[in-house]
């Protein structure tokens, strides 16, 4: 019998390890084979399915090209890579990731305030939420655990929601404390409130009032930034991410009244700190289509590094950097893997 093909043996290792079963033994392992299998074990638990079925395909690529096909899987290669978004599916350009303990009961919140999903949770050995996320409305918050090396770090988020108000007293049940009921006065002209939740997080909930949103909609999920110097922020991130100021509005003395700012296909509000609105330093996840040109230039506008671009296991091409605010930015390009 003619032995099978090397692709045809990895698809048998990758469903087995898949269903936890033993792989079908060899009578004389392919050592490209071995090799393989290898990088498999390693990434087999991680949780996404769709990682999953990439793995399974990336590496049934690579064996295809092993076997002396390389020309023709190089096209296929470029062809799917044209076709792969650089931001993982289901979140957007940016997504604030809240770091808090703990991190469970922080998810139940977001579920009963907010009428979160929680799409995902893995755990650390230790017990604790090592990653999560919740997707609210057609955006997201990701979520974690605080630790020494990333200790908690509240945020500031503005949602648009269809019916502010009732969102508010769903907030204030689940434990929030008021800023201020939805009022038709705030400066935006939006129905807007704002409360503080038991982890240290504001959200300023709002449902826009006398404009219509542009053809792409409403995102539900803003950060908002409250900064010192709040103008100088904005051409940092028109310089490390390709941000765009949509509006931009200052008090006679030239201090950010407020600002949107837009970054691929998602948007950032930021304003000068004042009153009970003051810095929250805190952490955002950003896609972007290049990892390492947008790592560089943030440090070429101010920033500090966190990590240097590396391929991360669960499939981006993942770096951080410290903007001169405090603020972490986790800088991230999807791979389609």
């Amino acid at each position: 019998m003619a032995k099978r093909s090397l692709a045809l043996q990895l698809d048998e290792v990758v469903q087995a390890m898949l269903v936890s079963l033993r792989p079908r033994p060899e009578e004389e392992p392919d050592r490209d084979l071995a090799s393989l299998m290898r990088v498999a074990q390693v990434l087999r638990d991680l949780p996404r399915e769709e990682f999953r079925a990439g793995l399974k395909s990336d590496l049934q690529r690579r064996a295809t090209m092993n076997e002396g096909t390389a020309g023709s899987a190089t096209g296929k290669v470029k062809a799917q890579a044209s076709a792969i978004h650089y931001q993982r599916p289901g979140l957007t350009s940016i997504t604030p990731y809240i770091i808090v303990r703990p991190a469970a009961q922080f998810i139940e919140f977001l579920k009963s305030a907010f009428e979160g999903t929680e799409r995902m949770r893995m755990p650390a050995p230790d017990g604790s939420i090592m990653h999560a996320e919740v997707a609210i409305g057609n955006g997201a918050i990701e979520v974690s655990d605080g630790n020494e090396e990333y200790p908690t770090a509240p945020a500031a988020v503005h949602l648009y929601v269809d019916d502010p108000d009732a969102t508010y007293e769903r907030t204030l049940q689940a434990g929030a404390t008021s800023f201020y009921a939805p009022t038709d006065d705030h400066p935006s002209g939006d129905r807007w409130g704002a409360v503080k939740d038991p982890f240290g997080n504001h959200w300023y909930i709002a449902k826009p009032r006398g404009w219509t949103p542009g053809p792409e909609g409403l995102r539900s999920v803003q950060p908002y930034l409250h900064l010192r110097e709040a103008h100088k922020m904005i051409p940092f991130l028109e310089t490390a991410f390709g941000a765009e100021a949509m509006g931009v509005h200052k008090s006679p003395e030239g201090a950010v009244l407020h600002a949107t700012i837009r970054i691929g296909n998602a948007t950032l509000e930021i304003d000068e700190a004042h009153g009970e609105f003051q810095p929250m330093p805190c952490h955002l996840h950003v896609y972007v289509p290049d990892t390492d040109t947008a790592y560089a230039r943030a440090l070429q506008a101010g920033a500090t590094s966190i990590d240097a671009p590396r391929n991360a296991p669960y499939g981006d091409r993942a770096a951080g950097v410290k903007d001169a605010w405090g603020n972490s930015w986790f800088i991230a390009t999807y791979l389609g893997r």
